[in-house]
């Protein structure tokens, strides 16, 4: 029998396979199998760790050489050398040869050591041209402090011959003896180069340390000194310091390196001193000649790296992945085979075996590949095959739960309900507009854009890009529904009524035998009445659509039931809870429109309130709010029926299904039967070495397929163990579904209630917005009211996109968003399925791409 086709009502039929691969072929199988994408692999070694695999060596290289390249691209990153796209080689996507990704390990590792070797050597020519230019600012300022000092040193407060005396706190207050050296008078001295903002702790420090005894000055550099290291400018300060005695300046220098002072040697001497900067100046001349050849091969070098080094990185992580699924496999050391168990759609298995027949083939093997295709109990992962407008959609789904195997899926009804209910929020034909021209942009300058680096929210944006576009054409058509363009009419038609003035004041009459066409008339807006009518229009409205939307999400609850083959829950759940559901709910919606179809005024009879009616249909069945004027005949009597039967369903729900499952289930231990389960794990591995070996009860069937790849058939049979039934937890759950379900009936209508909520919040703020700019622009005449139209209306529509497009559309998407997870979805989702994983190349690149 030929598979279903796969379509998104349901998840795709999976079958599980296992794979028999000569171990010669086994890296070109996995590698042509994850390029078509269709196989989830099963983990057979679980239990092994990941250093007792087989393929355990080989991934380590693989890392090693993804290191490698990691460096290069930092390296390229810190030089601002870019890199070659990798949507610009030809087909940079094809799995190489074994003797290719050798080829590269060894260049990868070459090619490190000699960016290692020209990175080490600029950054300690790096460093050392930093040194010298500090040296250079020391000299420089010391040399100054020297020459201004020289005069100024005879007069001393106190005996210099002793160690311990105060230092020279105020020098340049006593005039001085040029010919005195300050070695002749016992003065040390300390100079270098500290960070600015170290210098106040640093003369802290000193202070309190050498209690005073030292003079100390420091100017700033004038420039930033680049960090050789991180390439981030350090602005510094040359400080020298006097102090007396070898112990004192020993003490000194030990501070300053331990708050990252560089220090260096400075003669006293001047003559002495201008050789030391002549000298300096020559060193950084030759060194500047030699930084500049240094970083024109280095940069050379990676020039050379980043024109492959994305191929290379995709090579990398492809190949990297195929041993990591290498390694999910069993070795069978007498045959030398591979063996893998996964599951893959039904429809993909002829692609998949003609994809094994090519790489034997290729290969030269006269051994097939052996596909083995096992009939189990076991619940298979679901898989929706999606196109580009469908996956964000489905996306919306999966991030709320994975849907079960085989489970009516909530995303193809979302593709309309989801943007219809935000846009009933968001009615407004100009904001449609925008969302819509938006969303067409981004479509049409798709590729470009997938192809390009986007931050964090647009990326976010683009990627619901067809949500946006359903978003926008439902706004249009809510907004045409509404009359709203930009919070004004909309007179597409003749409206049915006409203002007279019959000099007591405009009053409106209808138009006898007109009426408007689509939607709500125009000459409803500015009129007094305008709020009260339309926010009685859009209440009622929410809760005909929520009635709808419940109905139409609890119908899916059948579906299910019939398609699982599990009757009770079409008798203990969804015929007791639709009949509830209908009985007040229901009922609840047919009086709304009921109500609308009476023209009142005709009849000469006030409406009555809905609201009224439903309290009383509970507190007092049997009578009305005005029993004089019942919305229809025998409105009473059909209450108290209907509210006998939502009270009829409560123990329904309650009871039937515990009972009738502790019924069955006693039914079949009578007979000897026992649950039925799988506990058994069902393998590749498990008794396969005679041919037609009978496992688990089932047979096993050999073959070819149409490709001449041998195809075994087995069917596996029930398990033994099940877990024993227990009525308790049974009951329990019941008692919390009904609980929950009553209850949510209520609560989820009302919640329904935002639909009218936030159409109505919409429509005010951008009336108010249209009033505060626009309006007030139009007022003003001349060649000012032109200038002021321009500025006006350039603010105006920056506001309107990001106050009431982007901020109130966010809140309406939230809004619809949870009508559908909470609202919708409880009433038929189950959500207890396995994702479908499969090993695809594709997947791995979008996952981490390479940029």
């Amino acid at each position: 029998m030929a598979p279903n086709k796969d379509t998104m009502f349901r998840s795709a039929d999976m079958s599980l396979t296992q794979l028999y691969i000569a171990n010669e072929i086994g890296r070109e199988v996995v590698s042509a199998l994850g390029e078509l994408g269709v196989m989830d692999f099963r983990d057979l070694n679980s239990e092994t760790t990941a250093f007792q695999r087989t393929f355990t060596q080989e991934i380590r290289r693989l890392d090693n050489v993804e290191r490698q390249l990691r460096y290069f691209r930092s390296q390229m990153d810190k030089a601002s050398i870019p890199m070659r796209s990798i949507y610009e080689f030809d087909n940079p996507f094809v799995s190489p040869s074994t003797s290719e990704i050798d080829e590269l390990s060894d260049k990868a590792q070459s090619l490190e050591n000699r960016i290692s070797s020209l990175n080490e050597s600029y950054e300690t020519l790096k460093r050392r041209e930093v040194e010298l230019k500090e040296w250079r600012w020391v000299l420089r300022e010391a040399g100054g402090f020297f020459d201004r000092a020289r005069g100024q040193t005879e007069e001393i407060r106190h005996s210099l011959d002793n160690d311990d005396a105060p230092l020279l706190r105020d020098v340049e207050q006593h005039e001085a003896a040029a010919d005195r050296s300050f070695s002749v008078m016992n003065i040390g001295f300390v100079a270098g180069v500290i960070p600015r903002e170290r210098i106040a702790s640093f003369e802290r420090i000193l202070w309190r340390t050498l209690r005073g005894n030292l003079y100390m000055n420091q100017s700033e550099i004038p420039e930033a000194i680049i960090n050789p290291e991180n390439n981030e400018e350090v602005h510094k300060n040359v400080f020298i310091i006097f102090a007396h005695g070898k112990e004192i300046i020993a003490k000194i220098r030990k501070i300053s390196e331990s708050l990252g002072a560089d220090l260096y040697s400075v003669d006293e001497n001047s003559e002495l001193r201008r050789d030391q900067i002549r000298e300096v100046n020559t060193r950084l001349s030759d060194l500047a000649s030699v930084l500049s050849n240094t970083k024109s091969t280095l940069d050379a070098e990676l020039t050379a790296i980043g024109r492959s080094l994305a191929a290379w990185m995709v090579i990398i992580k492809k190949e990297k992945a195929t041993y990591e699924t290498l390694n999910k496999f069993s070795y069978d050391q007498a045959r030398k085979t591979l063996i893998a168990e996964a599951w893959a759609p039904t429809n993909s298995l002829g692609l998949i075996k003609s994809t094994l027949q090519d790489v034997n083939d290729r290969a030269g093997l006269s051994v097939p590949t052996i596909v083995n295709q096992i009939k189990t109990t076991r619940t298979p992962p679901t898989f929706f095959k999606t196109n580009r407008f469908t996956h964000a959609f489905q996306t919306i789904i999966d991030a709320y739960g994975t849907i079960k195997y085989q489970e009516v899926n909530p995303a193809l009804p979302t593709i309309v309900t989801f943007p219809f209910l935000f846009a009933v929020m968001f009615g407004d034909f100009g904001h449609g507009c925008i969302l819509f021209l938006a969303a067409v942009a981004m479509i049409h300058y798709e590729r470009r854009l997938l192809r390009s680096k986007l931050d964090e929210l647009f990326s976010m944006i683009f990627y619901g890009r067809y949500i946006v576009f359903m978003m926008g054409i439902f706004s249009m058509y809510t907004g045409l529904i509404y009359n709203d363009a930009f919070s004004l009419s909309i007179p597409l038609f003749k409206s049915m009524w006409k203002w007279d003035n019959n000099g007591a004041g405009p009053t409106a009459t209808r138009d006898d035998g007109y009426t408007y066409p689509f939607g709500l008339d125009w000459k409803w807006h500015d009129t007094e009445n305008d709020l009260l009518f339309s926010n009685s229009y859009k209440m009622k409205l929410s809760i005909l659509l929520g009635w709808a939307h419940m109905t139409f999400s609890l119908i899916w609850s059948l579906v299910n039931a019939r398609h699982f083959h599990t009757p009770i829950d079409i008798w203990g759940n969804f015929v007791p809870g639709m009949i509830f559901f209908q009985s007040i709910f229901g009922y609840l919606s047919f009086t709304i429109v009921y109500k609308w179809t009476v023209d009142w005024v005709k009849i000469g009879q006030d409406p009555p309130s809905l609201l009224n009616m439903l309290i009383y249909m509970f507190l007092q069945p049997g009578t009305l709010d005005n029993p004089e004027a019942p919305l229809y005949r025998g409105q009473a009597k059909v209450q108290v029926v209907l509210l006998m039967m939502a009270l009829i369903c409560v123990p329904i729900l309650l009871f039937l299904k515990p009972f009738y499952l502790r019924y069955e289930h006693n039914k079949a231990r009578a007979l000897g039967y026992r649950g039925i389960g799988e506990n058994t794990r069902v393998s590749a591995l498990d008794d396969d070495d005679d041919e037609g070996h009978t496992m688990n009860g089932g047979r096993e069937s050999f073959g070819d397929d149409d490709d001449g790849i041998a195809v075994i058939t087995q069917d596996i049979g029930h398990g033994e163990d099940h877990e024993e039934f227990e009525f308790s937890e049974e009951m329990i759950h019941q008692v919390i579904h009904t609980i929950e379900f009553c209850l949510n009936c209520v609560s989820h209508t009302a919640s329904y209630l935002r639909l009218w909520a936030l159409s109505l919040a919409h429509q005010r703020l951008s009336i108010v917005l249209w009033s505060m700019t626009m309006k007030n622009a139009f007022a003003i005449t001349g060649i000012a009211g032109s200038i002021a139209m321009v500025v006006v209306f350039y603010m105006w529509f920056m506001l309107t996109v990001a106050v009431l497009c982007v901020m109130e559309g966010t809140s309406a998407m939230l809004h619809s968003l949870r009508l559908h997870w909470v609202e919708a979805m409880s009433k038929h989702f189950m959500g207890d399925g396995v994702a479908f994983e499969p090993f695809s190349f594709k997947a791995l690149l979008e996952e981490d791409p390479v940029e």
